[in-house]
């Protein structure tokens, strides 16, 4: 007999690991659809992702497919829930043990659990029977870690900005060396950061992933890392890869999302991301840049994340990006921008970007009041030009390179 009636969708919005915890494991056991949620969201930002969940829905007699919804999109300035199931989830999970081959996943979990990093970081604990240490990461970065069993090997995952502070800490750095595997990712590292990383003999991973895919596609193992190599890593098992003629990313596998909700995606058709890549000889994927951040200026493309590096690498300053703003006479100009307080240095900037040719210089530098970046370490780029021109308004500018 079909069961009959209607279900409660379940948004899960919690921001303390054990009630999220206890809050999925209660949604789960439902039978509705269950949403993950940023509880740090804007007012306007949790009616826009309240418009998206129905109230109730006619009760399916088995639900299976694209049942949970994890937030993505917020860094293009509007949020959508990217479907997965038991069957994406899954197929990541097996997809990353045999690349590390690893039997059994154990991890300290300092990113948020509605996001997709963090909560995968659980999901492949969960599944293999392992350990996961939820921690808050300004314990961590106080010299606060959890005690953690020495009979298992652990790993942790971090977003360049947590790297980037806990490198300044020898002690921190002693805690990171007992890794088997640091992941990282969320935003661009930039060359210092890997160079400090690699000195200190860190057992880094470079990956590339995304909401969609249930997070790693690509990955490159520690002992490649330590090695030298620089890039996005090789496929994993259950992943195609393939460029489009003009170097678009786009993904094909098991752990691909079912679409965007409420709307179904066909699933035989490659995933077209808006990142930009490039493969060397081995078939290791390097990113250089997303199609969508690229900028016009007098006809030529800029790619931010080329810029970006150069400034980092030189000023070793974190906070750091590179936009494009309307210009009458070169259609879009060159603005690099930094948090107000930094201890950005134009100077040693200006010096280091004549590398570059004369278009992908910065024409300005702009301190901006806040810096938009979300808890999985990503910048809401829309965010910055609003507030670049904000201050355009009131004179707050520098003039560049």
């Amino acid at each position: 007999m079909q069961p009959t009636g209607r279900c409660e969708p379940v948004l899960v919005r919690e921001a303390r690991p054990e009630n999220f915890f206890r809050a999925f494991a209660a949604a789960v056991a439902g039978d509705g659809e269950v949403f993950l949620g940023n509880p740090l969201w804007s007012d306007g930002e949790l009616a826009r992702a309240l418009e998206q969940i129905p109230t109730a829905r006619p009760l399916e007699p088995v639900r299976d497919r694209g049942w949970v919804m994890i937030p993505t999109g917020g860094t293009s300035g509007g949020i959508r829930f990217a479907r997965h199931d038991g069957f994406t989830l899954a197929a990541a999970v097996k997809g990353f043990l045999r690349h590390f081959a690893l039997p059994q996943v154990n991890a300290v979990g300092v990113l948020p659990l509605f996001h997709v990093s963090g909560f995968m970081a659980w999901m492949r604990c969960v599944a293999t029977g392992g350990e996961h240490r939820a921690w808050d990461w300004k314990r961590l970065e106080d010299g606060d870690w959890p005690e953690l069993a020495t009979d298992r090997p652990w790993v942790i995952s971090l977003v360049p900005t947590q790297l980037d502070r806990l490198l300044r800490q020898p002690s921190a750095v002693a805690r990171l060396r007992s890794f088997r595997v640091i992941f990282l990712g969320g935003a661009p590292a930039w060359p210092d950061l890997l160079d400090r990383a690699a000195a200190a003999r860190l057992r880094l991973s470079l990956s590339y992933g995304m909401t969609e895919t249930a997070a790693m596609v690509t990955a490159l193992r520690p002992e490649e890392f330590l090695a030298g190599e620089r890039n996005a890593g090789s496929a994993l098992p259950h992943v195609r890869i393939e460029l489009s003629e003009e170097g678009v990313v786009r993904l094909g596998g098991s752990s691909l999302f079912r679409g965007y909700y409420p709307d179904w995606r066909h699933e035989r058709k490659f995933f077209e991301t808006a990142d930009l890549g490039e493969f060397d000889l081995r078939r290791r994927l390097h990113i250089v840049g997303r199609r969508d951040a690229a900028i016009i200026t007098g006809g030529e493309k800029v790619h931010p994340a080329e810029v970006e590096a150069v400034v980092r690498d030189a000023t070793g300053v974190v906070d750091f990006a590179v936009i494009g703003l309307p210009d009458a006479e070169w259609g879009e100009r060159v603005v690099g921008v930094y948090p107000r307080g930094s201890d950005f240095d134009a100077v040693r900037a200006e010096a280091a970007l004549r590398a570059l040719a004369a278009p992908r210089r910065p024409k300005q530098f702009i301190a901006l009041p806040v810096w938009p970046r979300n808890e999985a370490g990503k910048l809401n780029r829309v965010r910055l030009v609003e507030l670049a021109q904000a201050e355009l308004r009131t004179g707050a500018a520098q003039g560049g390179a």
